[in-house]
């Protein structure tokens, strides 16, 4: 494999790399994400459980019917993590907010321009306002 020169690595890092972007830190994550995993999976379970409580009792196949019925038509609740965003887009909207904020200071803008450079996208005029910022 060959060796990569610190441009292609850094390039890379701003392509792979990923910030959190939802609000809270990446230690948060490593305890909120399952302890959501798993509530959402015990209220699926909950609601299972009481939809076949009404089949309890003597066989009958209209009840156990109806009861099979009530538990096919409610959707079980689903919860999906937000993906994180690429360390480049973090940076630049970083820098975004930086150059906006000291638009004196010309050393922001020459960064911001090599950062979006680096990303390779097509550059957006600041008068566009259509696509808002991921964060």
């Amino acid at each position: 494999m060959p060796q990569k020169t610190p441009q292609e690595k850094k390039r890379l890092s701003y392509t792979k790399d990923r910030r959190p972007n939802y609000g809270n830190s990446d230690k948060a994550a490593r305890t909120s994400v399952p302890a959501r995993k798993r509530q959402v999976n015990r209220a699926n379970r909950h609601r299972a459980q009481q939809d076949l409580l009404a089949a309890t009792g003597r066989p009958d196949a209209e009840t156990a019917y109806a009861a099979e019925e009530r538990l096919a038509s409610r959707r079980p609740k689903t919860w999906k993590k937000w993906p994180d965003l690429p360390l480049g887009i973090w940076v630049e909207g970083v820098l975004e907010r930086r150059a906006g904020r000291d638009e004196g200071d010309s050393a922001d803008g020459e960064r911001l321009d090599r950062v979006r450079r680096r990303l390779r996208r097509p550059r957006r005029s600041p008068e566009d306002r259509t696509i808002p910022f991921p964060y």
